[in-house]
């Protein structure tokens, strides 16, 4: 749907300038934008690849690891039917330790790492290995569904995204808006989790 979007919007630019006769500013307006996202792309490399290798430093010297201690009851309040010492918890806790750092980029393995134990889990149940409610095979568990919905809202603490975005188009200072990305992540998550909390007492009352 996205791509005809895209598609739909650039043709109907392209026809407008083209009969106002500004197909030259419309030419120079893409080559101009191919340069910037050029330049946007190799600066979003540097800084990725930065906090990428903090967060594996962090890791190795067992940073990760303490803070993931730290997260447990966090964890166990947002997922209580994940088993305690499970995989999953882990990952979700990486996850979610990237994601207060606005690196999206490092939040994405443990993302996935933290579906695919979810994924054994839930198989695990329908085998009856492991004890509580299993769905349908081709069902997203709850907890895959509120790990979603928690990680897509994204509390940030430090939105590194936005601040490089701002530095790469001359912003006078790029950090301005950290105090507006928290307040606003914050009211995201806290709709997020009060949305899971809601959904789940409701599906456990209708059982």
């Amino acid at each position: 749907m996205l791509n005809y979007l895209w598609a739909g919007m650039i043709l109907t630019g392209i026809i407008f300038g083209a009969f106002n006769g500004k197909m030259p500013q419309i030419t120079n307006a893409a080559l101009d934008s191919a340069k910037d996202a050029v330049s946007l792309c190799i600066t979003m490399i540097g800084v990725m690849s930065f906090w990428t290798g903090i967060m594996e430093i962090a890791s190795r010297a067992g940073i990760i690891g303490a803070a993931s201690v730290k997260l447990r009851p966090v964890i166990r309040f947002l997922f209580p039917e994940i088993p305690e010492g499970h995989k999953a918890n882990e990952h979700i806790s990486t996850n979610f330790i990237a994601n207060f750092l606005g690196l999206g980029w490092a939040a994405t393995p443990a993302g996935l790492k933290a579906m695919e134990e979810l994924e054994k889990l839930e198989d695990d149940r329908r085998i009856g290995k492991i004890s509580g409610p299993a769905r349908k095979k081709a069902v997203a568990s709850n907890e895959m569904c509120d790990f979603l919905i928690i990680n897509i809202s994204s509390l940030q603490l430090i939105p590194v995204n936005v601040i490089a975005y701002r530095s790469q188009y001359g912003s006078v200072n790029p950090a301005a808006v950290v105090g507006a990305g928290i307040l606003a992540t914050a009211v995201s998550t806290g709709a997020a989790v009060i949305f899971c909390r809601i959904m789940g007492g409701r599906q456990r009352a209708g059982k």
